[in-house]
């Protein structure tokens, strides 16, 4: 095959393969072509006069170092594909290596952390807890903000200097750096090029090929694989919690998001929305509920628009008939997908599982809450009564800026009626502060609006423009630093002032705390949250469970009367050991 048509063969299948079945459809015709071309005389001899039969020699997979994964099509295990050329099975095994994890970010950093490290440990790696001793340090990064870069570049610096003292020393085998994640997505030049600080760089779906990219970096070469996908899900990765002893878990629902906010650089570091079938998140809420977790929170960047579109032998076929819908005054700037089973149904089937686990779901967008999921929330007593709805501002020509797709008053209507249905909720919120254009008066409307709705919890942030992003191209970021920093502050008293009083409501009133374990503001208490998601610390004192008289212990419901309470935190006395059903007037489950 001549050299000038394996480069264009190969330039075209790097642009298909985040379509797996096209690259393959495309890989075959490929080759076939370029067979044929060989053979150009009737006899059968190639370009060369030689009579060797090409179908016996190299495919074009050999010439390709980076293929589509042989490990996921359509999100099923493809155990008897062929291996990735010129790496052995032997050479993906960890053979006790140790490999630290370093996470910073959301909640789902925690999650794919979990998966990567399944991965790994079916391999035979070991985790440790000792940076000093790791063979691999593998930083799960975050982009959404510039100062959480800033952190993991300040990091990475550190871990170049450790590997450097390591092979000074020449003690054991050199020490791998490997950056995974949305910062691996976004800076993959930067940080492989110009700053040669990392063995691999591996994004958000590539999680399945960290074996054969560490086992690239034996023969000192740097290996990345950040190409997003449009079907990973890993919805047949099983995770492993990095915490063993927590009774609180994460379970991630989906991946990536169609939104495409202004400010967001999500859908371009984690990839289109895609949700994991209903089936595999069941089996992953079964196993917790075995090793003893007593919550769960549903993940996902967009929860409530989750789509299991999926066959499925325990369900059934997709309902084609149910549409989407949006609450009113509520819009988006992409085609929302239609059939599938929705979110409540996802949530309705969660929720059955374990009578005695409770479940929450962030982050929803406020555009996707249907009556259904509120209706939910109040019957199923499980399904806590907190939700966190994303505000962002408060004033219509920011929001309209960010492409959030609602108004001030859609977003006060949505409140509204969920507080009709569920007058005891607890709502929090996220802000942004000096975005694009933001003036006082605007702010002092987002201001009105953490006044009005007294969240229980507010996370404001000052805005960090994105590269990739809408507002990066059209907007101008004309916000100084420091005003961003005051209006933060500002926003965070406003919302102190209204959370304290709110919180004073609660005082007399008992709570059901779930136990996390000890307190950190003194000796002899304990902490835990209540349904609402609120921290409550109490005496680490003996209560009667019903029967004797015990301390409570992690993973144990204890009723809690509340007797003080600041802005965050409620402070009580435990009463009793209980349970859900008990507590809320259920005969215990048998």
């Amino acid at each position: 095959m001549s050299e000038l048509l394996v480069h264009k063969i190969v330039r075209q299948l790097f642009k298909l393969k985040s379509c797996p079945k096209l690259y393959s459809r495309l890989a075959s015709s490929s080759v076939e072509k370029g067979r044929q071309l060989e053979s150009l005389n009737t006899n059968g001899n190639n370009i060369h006069g030689s009579k060797k039969d090409i179908s016996k020699g190299p495919s074009l997979e050999h010439f390709i170092a980076n293929t589509v994964s042989p490990y996921v099509l359509d999100n099923k295990v493809k155990k008897d594909e062929a291996a990735v050329p010129f790496i052995k099975d032997d050479d993906l095994l960890g053979l006790g290596r140790k490999v630290y994890f370093d996470v910073y970010g959301c909640q789902m950093n925690v999650s794919d952390t979990e998966i990567a490290w399944a991965v790994l440990q079916d391999k035979g790696f070991v985790r440790t807890s000792d940076i000093t001793q790791a063979d691999v340090v593998m930083v799960m990064t975050c982009a959404i903000r510039e100062g959480a870069e800033h952190k993991v570049w300040k990091k990475l610096h550190y871990l170049a200097k450790m590997k450097r003292r390591k092979m000074s020393r020449g003690v054991g085998p050199q020490m791998k750096i490997a950056i995974l994640g949305c910062m691996a997505e976004r800076l993959k030049t930067q940080i492989l090029e110009r700053e040669q600080l990392v063995d691999i760089v591996c994004g958000p779906d590539a999680y399945r090929d960290l074996p054969r990219l560490l086992a690239i970096t034996e023969n000192r070469q740097a290996a990345v694989n950040v190409l997003l996908s449009l079907e990973e899900t890993y919805a047949d990765v099983m995770p492993v919690r990095l915490n063993q002893d927590s009774v609180t878990a994460y379970v991630s629902i989906m991946r990536g998001c169609d939104n495409m906010c202004a400010y967001c650089i999500v859908p371009f570091t984690r990839g289109r929305e895609r949700s994991r079938p209903i089936d595999s998140i069941l089996e992953e809420v079964r196993m917790l509920s075995d090793q003893g977790v007593k919550e769960i929170t549903l993940l996902g960047q967009n929860v409530n628009s989750y789509r299991d579109t999926s066959d499925s032998q325990h369900f059934g076929l997709p309902d084609l008939s149910i549409k989407p819908t949006l609450s009113d005054g509520f819009r988006t700037v992409y085609r929302a997908r239609s059939g599938g089973r929705r979110f409540s149904d996802l949530l309705d089937k969660v929720s059955q599982v374990d009578p005695e686990m409770r479940i929450r779901f962030t982050a929803p967008h406020p555009k996707d809450f249907p009556d259904e999921v509120i209706e939910l929330i109040k019957d199923r007593p499980t399904v806590c009564g907190q939700l966190h709805l994303p505000a962002q501002s408060g004033n219509d020509d920011v929001l309209s800026f960010m492409r959030r797709g609602y108004t001030g008053q859609a977003y006060r209507q949505l409140v509204d009626r969920v507080r009709s249905i569920l007058p005891n909720v607890c709502l929090t919120s996220d802000f942004i502060c000096g975005f694009c254009g933001e003036s006082e008066a605007a702010f002092e409307d987002t201001l009105a609006l953490v006044r009005d709705v007294q969240y229980s919890m507010v996370f404001a942030y000052p805005y960090s423009m994105r590269q990739k992003t809408h507002a990066y191209h059209k907007l101008i970021d004309d916000v100084p630093a420091d005003i961003k920093q005051a209006r933060v502050e500002q926003l965070q008293q406003e919302f102190r002032r209204g959370a304290g009083e709110r919180n004073k409501s609660l005082l007399g009133h008992n709570h059901l705390v779930l136990v996390q374990g000890p307190s950190k503001k003194g000796t002899g208490t304990l902490f835990g949250r209540n349904d609402g998601g609120l921290g409550v610390i109490f005496p680490d004192t003996e209560v009667t469970d019903g029967q004797t008289m015990r301390k409570p212990e992690p993973g144990d419901y204890i009723v809690v009367r509340i007797t003080n309470s600041t802005a965050q935190t409620l402070h009580g006395e435990g009463v009793e050991i209980s349970s859900i059903q008990r507590f809320n007037g259920q005969a215990d489950s048998q």
